[in-house]
């Protein structure tokens, strides 16, 4: 049987016990067991490679002499050894092991929970796993990457728990554009189920890892903080199954509890590629890590701070914002003079609806932007849906394939984009211009003539967009009469 058939017939059998309710919890409850599973046969590896080795786990909690023998432990005695021995266990294993591992499975047993009710069904489960993963088979281990690739796709239809995929096309796009070199070290500050690292990791092997000292450095060089467990459960599982042996760096935490000023020299990075959650509000109190002229609850506001701040000089940026971010006044538009300011926000890419389906119909847009020179003229491009296609969806999704015309008009940094030219879908706008506009990036396609649209998510756009202009203009009208009125006292 096929590795995904083996998925398959374990979801279905997790489909029949009342405790797991909906595919974030099947989805849950799949990967921590997952996780022990490619943990043991990591360790099976590590333990033919050093005689010295000792696992971070008691004994009795390793997969092998808990779970292996498809005729131990079923009904309540699993069960009640799961939820009252071996979660409490992993979930204070500094008390038994202080090693990067056990960090690496207590950071991802602290939030996980056994869903599933039925002792008999977690046995049919587990046997499932023993019987169809062996990760220590190169072509299965190659296999059991993509299946987990549609795992995580599969989380898209899954409510909020979709905010944390962003498509692989739009990722590996990315990437290949910010192109992290051997050693810089890459950052997400959001990471989600991990796709932007595991990118960022392929790119790397891909052009510059040639030796066994160059994947030491490659793997050092990966960091990622995700604040809800699910999505860091499945980061931090995603990173072993694209061989970062301890991932270590992969911390379950909120970037933005900590004070801005707390992040120093030490912290800065060469290469942030991320999607910030947009759309949510931060909890009370998180905007205060910030200084007051961008004090938000917008979480995606609040992120775009963060990362102009962790970049060094001379590093590279590529994150996904929504268009009301381009728009938006007030304190958007500070954020956005302070990235015109410190930043060179050299190209902004404009997607199309229903990249993200399902999860969100907003219309989105990748920023690049490199920290420590000030813009002074931004590319725009409009992405073009392919021939024929008139939205994404399940059965279409997009291709990496469609990012081939950007690749191809890019050009290099290194000489200010000089082979960059004007056309169809791509257009140049001075910083200046954007200055005049009260720094609303909402650039339209000059070469499109006005058309009118009767999409509710476009009319909803263009409502808020006037919205934005008439507080945009009651607050000139405010500091006019403030002014005036001072000047007659």
């Amino acid at each position: 049987m096929s590795i995904s058939s083996s998925i398959k017939s374990i979801q279905d059998i997790m489909r029949k016990d009342v405790g797991v309710d909906g595919d974030a919890q099947r989805i849950g409850q799949l990967v921590w067991l997952l996780f022990l599973k490619i943990f043991d046969d990591r360790e099976q590896e590590w333990e033919l490679l050093d005689d010295n080795y000792r696992s971070p786990l008691p004994k009795q909690y390793r997969w092998r002499n808990w779970a292996a023998n498809p005729e131990g432990m079923t009904g309540e005695e699993l069960k009640s050894f799961i939820d009252n021995e071996l979660f409490p266990a992993l979930q204070k294993l500094e008390s038994y092991s202080t090693t990067p591992a056990a960090f690496v499975v207590r950071g991802v047993f602290e939030d996980a929970y056994n869903y599933m009710k039925s002792g008999q069904l977690i046995r049919q489960v587990i046997n499932k796993i023993q019987e169809g993963v062996d990760f220590n088979k190169a072509q299965e281990r190659h296999a059991f990457g993509d299946m987990y690739e549609q795992l995580l796709r599969d989380l898209q239809s899954a409510g909020n728990a979709g905010e944390f995929y962003t498509p692989r096309p739009v990722t590996e796009f990315m990437v290949r554009m910010v192109d992290p070199k051997l050693d810089e070290k890459v950052m997400d500050p959001a990471c989600g189920t991990g796709g932007f690292l595991t990118c960022s990791i392929e790119h790397k092997r891909k052009h510059y890892v040639k030796t066994p000292e160059d994947e030491r450095t490659l793997q050092a060089s990966i960091h990622g903080v995700e604040k809800k467990p699910l999505p860091h459960l499945l980061a931090t599982t995603n990173m072993i199954l694209h061989g970062i042996e301890v991932p270590n760096q992969i911390r379950h935490d909120n970037t933005l509890a900590r004070p801005l000023i707390g992040w120093g020299p030490k912290d800065r990075v060469d290469c942030i590629v991320a999607n910030p959650p947009f759309g949510g509000m931060e909890e009370d109190g998180i905007e205060t890590n910030f200084p007051a002229a961008f004090r938000t609850r917008e979480t995606a506001d609040l992120f775009l701070v963060l990362i102009m701040h962790l970049l060094k000089d001379g590093g590279r940026a590529a994150v996904v914002l929504p268009d009301g971010f381009l728009f938006g006044e007030g304190i958007k538009s500070r954020i956005k003079e302070k990235l015109l300011n410190d930043c060179n926000l050299h190209t902004v890419v404009r997607l199309p609806n229903g990249v993200f389906n399902p999860y969100t119909g907003i219309k989105t847009n990748l920023l690049f932007f490199t920290k420590g020179t000030p813009t002074k003229d931004i590319w725009f491009y409009e992405h073009q849906y392919p021939a024929g296609v008139k939205n994404y969806s399940k059965t279409r999704p997009m291709r990496i394939e469609e990012f081939a015309t950007e690749q191809a008009w890019w050009g290099s940094e290194a000489d200010g984009f000089a082979a960059r030219v004007e056309g169809e879908f791509a257009w140049k706008v001075s910083a200046e211009d954007i200055k005049a506009r009260n720094y609303n990036l909402d650039c339209k396609n000059p070469h499109v003539g006005e058309q009118v649209s009767h999409d509710p998510a476009q009319l909803l756009a263009d409502y808020a967009r006037m919205q934005a202009g008439i507080h945009g203009l009651r607050e000139q009208l405010k500091t006019v009469l403030s002014e005036a009125l001072e000047r007659d006292a």
